[in-house]
């Protein structure tokens, strides 16, 4: 059997929003990228995290259909769930820090490549949106509610075909549209989220959140196959 712990990251202020994450604690007892892919569409979450080796932070992280190098929610939320202070996904080594109720994790823009910004003229604009918007390919759809304060109104659409029509609350195209915007954001995303980004002087960007047991933990039996997925990058 294979438990898996259900969080909820990007929480916004009271409570509302934050986005469903499925995590494997024990990622070893789930062999090959088919049993992985398996659970993790079975699941049905934006993505699933399979913890590899806790100690040292290693992880692999799944949508429904694809392999991520690199992915905010999974980190945020395991980042708070381990109490780690680096986590190793695919894409390299990213550092986690707590600042209060908020964990922040560290990566790059080009990390999350295939995410596409758009901006709107108004908050009312993206949330007129249709659930996917008419289209391919990954939107990040966005306007200022207040650009003074660098306050953000966004939505993400994978537009994968893979039952994930909207993402509630992303870290990584939280990181590319603060490096296209050069500065830090505070992004309201779906239904109550709030993504907190922050530019370092390294070039890297910092993308943070509040995390929480989400939900119950599942119990299912895996079967440990061998069945090979195609990876992405995103």
């Amino acid at each position: 059997m294979t438990d898996i712990q259900v969080l909820s990251v990007f929480g916004g202020p009271g409570g509302r929003g934050g986005n469903t994450l499925g995590v494997v604690r024990d990622g070893t007892a789930v062999r090959g990228d088919g049993s992985r892919q398996e659970i993790a569409a079975e699941l049905g979450h934006s993505e699933t995290v399979f913890i590899d080796d806790a100690e040292r932070g290693v992880v692999d992280i799944w949508t429904p259909s694809a392999r991520l190098a690199f992915a905010g929610h999974p980190l945020v939320g395991v980042g708070w769930l381990l109490g780690a202070d680096v986590l190793r996904p695919p894409a390299g080594e990213v550092p986690v820090r707590r600042d209060g109720d908020v964990t922040w994790v560290r990566g790059r823009a080009e990390w999350a490549s295939g995410r596409r910004t758009e901006r709107f003229a108004s908050p009312a604009e993206v949330e007129a949106l249709p659930a996917p918007p008419v289209g391919e390919g990954w939107l990040y759809a966005w306007a200022w509610q207040d650009e003074a304060a660098g306050r953000v109104r966004a939505r993400a659409f994978p537009r994968r075909g893979d039952g994930v029509v909207e993402d509630e609350a992303t870290g990584a195209a939280a990181i590319v549209l603060t490096h296209e915007q050069g500065r830090a954001l505070d992004i309201r995303q779906g239904g109550g989220s709030q993504i907190l980004t922050l530019p370092r002087p390294d070039g890297s960007i910092e993308v943070g959140g509040r995390a929480r047991a989400g939900g119950s933990s599942v119990r299912r039996r895996a079967r440990l196959t061998g069945r090979r997925t195609t990876a992405a990058v995103g």
